[in-house]
């Protein structure tokens, strides 16, 4: 009657093993750490680079422990934050601006528990420390931006059509194009109208010049601050991740605002550098006029630069630029005709008709290439054009790997800010007051289930205590999960952890109140506890189910805190029902189930109702 299939019992025990396999790593903590990464694309962390750290670190004599070479840097261990913050500054100063040195925080845990994916929950900026900053986007930079890319558009257009005009130029929100008689205006605005549906046209007459008014349609502005907002969070996720934050909350707050938390990074101003990050193209001519040799005299040309071809020698480059980054559409890493690793670019159709326009114009000519980062330009590539090249695909190479060539692409997909950004709040959370959150939540978490586990055992004596661990078992499997899942853990979410404690003790109350109410009826302890278990089962299932429902709705319609609050409650419903039935019984099973003759239960003080003899 009270007795589990083996299959059960393999169940509860490979869920308990698991769930204790991937609670461990909570508990070896986190050390603090320095990590090291290129400030550009171009540059890799190499051995090279790791062992320059290892030597200054030594000849400085700061000890560290343990010294890591990963993909995005080098992460160096140390044991206090006091020798952290010195190795930081030690080799700021030696690797000078050309590499990110931020502070970090790194998981203890051993090797073994990382090699199965067995790693510790991250933490909220709350509980780890971290920086926070809230940004505005700048809304008349992104509509200054658009209008000078819309006057580039009509200037090209109009002279691709041959349709004079005195000028062109801005006022405030307005691209003004003068002509000298209505009937060239007349041609312009077809032309415009044809070509781009996004604006007004509004003609107007200012003496002996006939105008012609462009301004931006109301939902196309509005699609523009929408998408100017979208396009920034998207760069700045972009950004975040070259500084291996564990879960960085990026979200949009307000119609003009987003959120940036990078929980476990203590340098505000290295977090700033990574969020100025950008990185687009420049399309310029070669200057083939001039001599080379006389610019790296000193006397170069007023109206080129000097540059160093990637893999190859300096060469000279106009200043004027033909075609910008703005126009990409889409980036892809890929590899050329030869097999060598390339970046093919898809530009938009006005990006497209320029770069038609400029092959055509300077066939047999070399055109230069220029990646722009942080504000240093270097030459790619600079390829002679062939022929005319229509579609506008454009494919670069010139000395680059599989990995500079995924990093480009993802820095040009990106690009640059699709409009200004200023940070009007800022703050960090120092890992000590993370570490005095963590202690008083673990301890209001602590304290609670000492105060229910002696209640429960007092009151229900040995049913009373398996309770308590099926309690225990509910908080090990939920911690478990969350790690697994590798969810965020604030202190939303630690409340959801003590509410959750107080909701699985309630089914176990049920269980065995149900299991008391079948002995004062006269049934047999045996029979009494299956029919307690099955009869409570709907009970307890039913206030899951309309708790789970209130969880899910939280999640849907809520957003940070609340959010965090939300997954954890859903997460410790499915655990609490698990362990406060089938857990709880597997254990009763074991010790009762196999008894024959069981006369008592150890489940409290049964009171049998009296007769009444009058």
């Amino acid at each position: 009657m009270n007795r589990y299939p083996l299959w059960k019992y393999l169940i509860v025990v490979g869920s308990v093993l698991l769930g204790l396999l991937y609670t461990l790593p909570n508990f070896y903590g986190e050390s603090p750490a320095v990590q090291i990464s290129p400030a550009r694309t171009a540059d890799k962390a190499d051995t090279l680079l790791l062992a320059r750290v290892e030597d200054t670190l030594r000849e400085n004599n700061v000890p560290v422990n343990g010294i890591f070479l990963e993909a995005v840097g080098i992460k160096v261990r140390f044991e206090d934050t006091d020798t952290q913050l010195k190795a930081k500054d030690i080799l700021q100063s030696a690797l000078g601006n050309k590499y990110v040195v931020a502070l970090n925080l790194l998981s203890d845990s051993p090797q073994w528990l990382t090699d199965i994916s067995a790693l510790p929950m991250y933490l909220g900026l709350d509980l780890r420390g971290g920086v926070h900053f809230l940004l505005q986007v700048d809304m008349k930079g992104a509509l200054s931006k658009s209008l000078d890319r819309y006057s580039a558009d009509i200037r090209g257009s109009l002279r691709e059509e041959k349709i004079r005009y005195k000028g062109l130029g801005r006022e405030g929100s307005q691209i003004i194009v003068k002509f000298r008689n209505a009937e060239l205006r007349t041609k312009a605005s077809d032309e415009i109208k044809k070509n781009y549906d996004d604006l007004n046209l509004r003609e107007q007459d200012i003496e002996d010049e006939f105008h012609l008014v462009v301004t931006l349609k109301k939902e196309a502005l509005k699609r523009m601050k929408d998408s100017a907002v979208q396009q920034n969070i998207t760069t700045l996720r972009n950004r975040v991740n070259e500084l291996g934050v564990a879960e960085p909350i990026i979200q949009q707050a307000g119609a003009d605002r987003v959120v940036v938390q990078l929980p476990g990074v203590q340098d505000t101003a290295k977090a700033k550098d990574i969020l100025g990050r950008t990185a687009t193209l420049e399309l310029r001519m070669v200057d083939e006029e001039h001599d080379v040799s006389s610019a790296l005299r000193g006397q170069g040309n007023f109206d080129s630069e000097l540059y160093t071809e990637r893999g190859g020698g300096p060469l000279l480059v106009k200043k004027q630029v033909m075609l910008t980054g703005d126009r990409i559409n889409d980036a892809q890493p890929g590899f050329d005709n030869n097999n060598q690793p390339a970046v093919h670019i898809n530009l938009d159709s006005n990006g497209s008709r320029i770069f038609k326009q400029l092959t055509r114009d300077n066939v047999g000519k070399r055109m230069a290439i220029l990646l722009i980062e942080k504000n240093q330009k270097e030459v790619i590539t600079a390829p002679v054009i062939r022929e005319e090249i229509p579609g506008g695909r454009v494919q670069i190479t010139g000395n680059m790997t599989t990995v500079e060539a995924r990093d480009i692409a993802l820095l040009l997909r990106a690009g640059a800010l699709a409009a200004p950004m200023d940070i009007i709040e800022e703050r960090t959370v120092g890992p000590s007051l993370g570490a005095e959150n963590i202690d008083r939540g673990f301890n209001s978490t602590l304290f609670g289930f000492a105060a229910i586990a002696i209640f429960m055992t007092i009151y229900y004596l040995i049913f009373g205590f398996i309770s308590v661990t099926a309690l225990g078992v509910n908080l090990l499997l939920l911690i478990g999960l969350l790690s697994i899942l590798q969810a965020t853990l604030t202190l939303p979410g630690m409340a959801a952890i003590a509410l959750t404690i107080g909701m699985a003790i309630d089914a176990n109350v049920l269980i065995n109140e149900r299991i008391r109410d079948e002995l004062r009826n006269g049934v047999t302890p045996q029979a009494a506890i299956n029919v307690g278990y099955e009869r409570a089962f709907g009970t307890i299932l039913d206030a899951n189910i309309t708790t789970l429902i209130a969880g899910i709705a939280l999640f849907a319609f809520g957003s940070g805190p609340v959010k965090g609050f939300a997954v954890v409650l859903c997460l410790g419903i499915l655990t609490s029902m698990f362990s406060a039935v089938m857990v709880s019984r597997a254990i009763v099973n074991q010790l009762y189930g196999r008894r024959r003759k069981l006369e008592h239960v150890p489940i409290g003080q049964v009171w049998r109702p009296t007769s009444d003899k009058r």
